[in-house]
């Protein structure tokens, strides 16, 4: 997914569309990512003599641990984006403008579709399978996990006192 600025300018009236696959395997291991498979990347392109406008559309599926249970979790995701490289730096660029400058003669869309898949990791991911082969322990010495229904059917033991003490009000 490189260009010259050379081939960019070639193509202005022609225009710019793509589809391709990104292998996108350098990402496993980073933040818990077990696997992911190739990436589709789409798009057109906006070309003019002082900018490229991109708009992306990034698909796939990558593989991230439970985390309840840490099995793995099958995370499909699509990015759409739009992004700007400036071709030369000009007065008109406003600073607060989310641009890239081009430094060189190619530009590189890899490093940030790389970075649009790591912003779509979500904080949690959570198995379909509430009691999965291989996964975490559901139960331990003293402990278990409870679902939030039992939780809210449960009595806090600290309080189990004061139900008595309505029970007692309720017969007089």
């Amino acid at each position: 997914m490189k260009w010259s600025i050379t081939q960019l300018h070639q193509l202005k009236n022609k225009g710019l569309s793509f589809n391709e696959s990104v292998d996108a395997s350098e990402l496993i291991g980073v933040n818990s990512i077990r696997g992911i498979d190739p990436v589709i990347v789409s798009g057109t392109a906006d070309l003019s003599s002082k900018k490229v406008t991109f708009h992306l559309s990034i698909s796939g599926k990558m593989i991230l641990p439970c985390s309840r249970t840490l099995v793995d979790v099958n995370y499909p995701f699509e990015v759409k984006s739009t992004e700007t490289f400036l071709l030369s730096q000009t007065s008109d660029f406003e600073a607060d403008e989310d641009a890239h400058v081009v430094h060189g003669e190619m530009i590189d869309l890899y490093p940030i579709i790389r970075e649009l898949i790591l912003l779509e990791i979500p904080l949690q991911v959570f198995s379909e399978d509430e009691n999965p082969a291989g996964g975490a322990p559901q139960t331990g010495r003293d402990w278990e996990v409870i679902s939030e229904e039992d939780k809210s059917n449960q009595i806090d033991p600290r309080l189990a006192g004061l139900s008595k003490f309505f029970e007692n009000d309720k017969k007089d």
